[in-house]
């Protein structure tokens, strides 16, 4: 059995183990500065911090400290500050682990009973402060969906797959895989975060393009509310009335705890690759993506990183020999100090395959594209969910790292990328602090893209400075993206760190709508107050 570290990313064990090269720690000295490390709980500290717990017994809920301290935070820089320090702030008074539809259903009549508030808990990823309990008189009850795991049945023939919510993206793929389907869904949270924690915050696996965002995939639901039970039906297509399904979607536990999801899969590919292509500059490369969404190429994935993000990932490696012999070969083929990377996928049918792989030639030839050899597309995905296990080196070594993301039409994208870089890295001139950023689009529309941007600094002189800074860098960040008119968030949700920026995407009367909903599902606000809207009644 797999045990889940208390205060950072990942199992015990995992595969995906980080360390600082003396090559990385000298890049980061050189952009913004010496580390400050700072001292660290340890759990027998943060242990001793748990309040006595409010919760009336129930033969369902575990009250132990340890049990509420691991289900306190999700994985957030904030949270990540607080598990380290110690100062974790609010815990839940007890946390529960149903197995099955009827057990939750049970839970929620005991809270509304009892004057109990309920966080639902998938994987525990989230970013964005979903799953934090807020001060208050209520005795707090996190539920955990762990135990509801299993595929529940598969319908070959209508190609759907019914799934416990609280399914991991590891036994989604091995229950399917097992029996020749494939969901295809992989955000780079896919280890740990849920197939119901991906459809209440809307979640994008790196693969949309191919496979569909979460939105495609969602087919239908149970989720268990205060006002009841509902059930999604799965239909095809519809045009009676709004879809149930979009109610649900992103709703982030405010109406209910979803129990089941029935989503659409797809048979294995026959075959999958992944490759690495330079081109000369950004305008280039973007032209380049936008083309090849716009004409339809089948696709999996297409990834473009700007030229300062191209840079740190090709720098910010132990093989500098390699990069320099990478770095004289483009230069020789035309991409030079400019140069921009787009890592692209390639999934389907071997004929499907061969043919995107001719008109992807056709499209990055006529750019100015030269392609890298084999070997970086496979290092990409054997280390597709390596980034969040920097964070602890890093934070070890005395720096912070963060990111923030949103999408927007075409014709705004330069200016929203820039932009939200500038403003990060401008936010702490006045301390005399520098910020490296980067960014990259990480899934392209025909419309659109997403903007993806990374963000590092140096930690301040103990965990409130730094978590000071983290503010400061965030509403930059955020101020920047609703100026230019991006969504706050496109595939981590609002929780709590976004909730004050989704008026000016959806509007009062939108912001308004969406409360009626909640309302009409938890009229007396027991379901994760504080999350998605901007205040709460509570």
């Amino acid at each position: 059995m797999t045990t889940r570290r208390w205060n950072s990313w990942g199992n015990e064990g995992s595969e995906y183990t980080s360390e600082l090269t003396d090559n990385l720690r000298q890049v980061l000295e050189n952009l913004v500065g010496p580390g400050n490390p700072l001292p660290e709980s340890t759990l027998e500290d943060v242990l001793a911090r748990v309040p006595p717990s409010r919760m009336p017994a129930h033969s369902l809920i575990d009250t132990s400290a340890e049990s509420r301290l691991r289900h306190a935070r999700g994985q957030s820089l904030p949270d990540w500050l607080a598990v380290r320090s110690g100062e974790i702030g609010e815990f839940p008074d007890g946390v529960a682990t149903p197995e099955t539809s009827a057990a939750v259903a049970q839970l929620l009549r005991f809270a509304i009973e009892q004057g109990i508030t309920v966080i639902p808990y998938g994987g525990g990823t989230s970013v964005a402060g979903h799953i934090n309990p807020e001060s208050g008189v209520r005795p707090v009850l996190t539920l955990s969906l762990a135990r509801l795991d299993t595929l529940i049945a598969l319908d070959e023939d209508s190609q759907l797959a019914t799934f416990g919510a609280g399914t991991p993206g590891p036994k989604i793929e091995a229950q399917l895989q097992a029996r020749g389907y494939t969901l295809g869904h992989y955000p780079q949270s896919w280890e740990l975060s849920t197939v119901g924690g991906w459809v209440a915050s809307r979640s994008s696996g790196q693969q949309s393009l191919h496979y569909g965002r979460i939105e495609q995939m969602f087919a239908g639901c149970k989720m268990e509310s205060p006002a009841g039970t509902l059930d999604v039906p799965t239909i095809p297509a519809s045009s009676a009335g709004p879809d149930l399904r979009e109610m649900v979607m992103g709703s982030e536990g405010r109406m209910g705890v979803i129990t089941e999801v029935v989503v659409r899969v797809t048979p294995l590919p026959e075959h999958e690759s992944f490759h690495v292509i330079f081109f000369p500059d950004w305008d280039s490369g973007m032209a380049a993506a936008k083309q090849l969404v716009q004409q339809k190429v089948p696709l999996s994935m297409v990834r473009l990183s700007n030229a300062l993000e191209t840079i740190s990932l090709l720098h910010m490696g132990s093989d500098s020999e390699a990069v320099a012999a990478l770095e004289e070969s483009l230069l020789v083929q035309g991409v030079g100090d400019l140069k921009v990377m787009m890592t692209v996928g390639i999934t389907g049918t071997h004929r499907q395959c061969q043919s995107s792989r001719d008109q992807l030639d056709d499209c990055c030839s006529a750019l100015g594209g030269v392609y890298a050899a084999p070997e970086l597309g496979q290092r990409w995905q054997h280390g597709r969910f390596r980034a969040p296990y920097l964070r602890e080196p890093l934070g070890m070594a005395g720096y912070a790292v963060d990111t923030m993301e949103t999408a927007v039409d075409w014709v705004r994208l330069p200016r929203m990328m820039y932009g939200v870089e500038k403003a990060i890295r401008e936010a702490l001139e006045s301390e005399g602090v520098a910020v490296h950023v980067y960014s990259h689009l990480s899934h392209v529309y025909g419309q659109g893209s997403s903007v993806y941007t990374t963000y590092i600094f140096p930690y301040g002189p103990s965990y409130v400075e730094t978590m000071a800074r983290w503010r400061k860098l965030k509403a930059a960040g955020a101020e920047q993206i609703v100026a230019c008119g991006g969504t706050i968030s496109h595939q981590h949700g609002v929780g709590a760190d976004h909730r004050n920026y989704l008026a000016a995407e959806k509007g009062v009367l939108g912001i308004a709508a969406i409360r009626s909903l909640c309302d009409l599902f938890d009229p007396d606000e027991h379901m994760n107050p504080g999350k998605l809207l901007p205040e709460s009644r509570c």
